[in-house]
């Protein structure tokens, strides 16, 4: 395949990242050069697919997302696409391989976003795993090419994506349910939202975060300075949320604004610098 049209659509997939996440692309920035176009192609790709139902208002969501998923496989299986972000991504599930079983189990949770508007605890579990769990593990599968090493580091990937996510979750309450009526939150009436659910779940994200914040360290030193900043990101969005009410969260989007991030880059820098992480 001509280099040219790859770098071209590599490049798609790492636009993508920095229009759509100052804080991730910001991570990638950091990892040793060789993990950032593999990690930019994941992130192009599972950006589009929630793209799709959340924000392709006025279409068949149901009919794209199936479009997507039947190109994403054939990408895939031929080696080739049109599609740039699909080009960049089939060829990272060839170099690092990818499970079939990863992408699907992503694919089946955006598709539980178009059918769902609430939530049980094991549609809750599955959610959280296809959407946020694997992604980390897809990661993982470039950070590390021995198959023992991954399985050793799966359970820290999975807890550090299902905190992302959870977080997510409470960041986004309000947008999810005025405008998809979406609630994640087992038992949760978001109508009737209490700050002692909100503490609940708090104390469910930093079980996730503790665990999670083990397997960084565990992380090649060439891509754990960069998982660790996003981690810091999260940690600083998660406070700001554990410092608000739940009333609050239903009436604005928590957010870490850019400068804080541009001070927490340098403080983390600095002290990543000085080996004291």
């Amino acid at each position: 395949m001509d280099k040219l049209y790859n770098s071209v659509c590599d490049k798609c997939s790492e636009l993508i990242t920095k229009k759509y996440s100052t804080s991730f692309s910001s991570g990638i920035r950091l990892f040793d050069k060789q993990y950032r176009g593999p990690i930019y192609a994941i992130y192009g790709f599972v950006r589009f697919a929630d793209e799709i139902v959340d924000t392709f208002y006025g279409v068949d969501k149901k009919s794209l997302l199936e479009e997507f998923r039947k190109d994403t496989f054939k990408a895939i299986d031929s080696k080739v696409s049109l599609n740039p972000v699909l080009q960049s991504f089939q060829r990272v599930v060839h170099s690092y391989g990818i499970q079939s079983d990863h992408i699907n189990a992503f694919l089946d949770s955006m598709e539980m976003d178009l059918l769902k508007k609430d939530y049980s605890q094991q549609e809750y579990e599955t959610y959280i795993y296809g959407s946020a769990e694997v992604v980390g593990l897809m990661c993982l599968d470039v950070f590390v090419s021995d198959k023992a090493r991954v399985e050793e580091l799966t359970p820290y990937a999975r807890a550090l994506g299902s905190a992302f996510q959870k977080i997510n979750f409470l960041r986004d309450v309000k947008s999810d349910l005025e405008d998809r009526g979406r609630t994640y939150f087992p038992g949760v009436d978001l109508s009737n939202f209490s700050d002692s659910e909100k503490k609940r779940i708090e104390e469910d994200i930093k079980k996730d975060f503790d665990k999670g914040y083990i397997g960084i360290n565990l992380l090649p030193k060439e891509v754990r300075f960069g998982v660790y900043l996003a981690y810091v990101y999260y940690t600083n969005l998660f406070k700001k949320i554990k410092n608000s009410s739940s009333t609050l969260l239903l009436q604005k989007r928590i957010r870490v604004k850019t400068r804080k991030k541009l001070y927490l880059l340098t403080k983390t820098s600095l002290k990543h610098g000085f080996s004291l992480f």
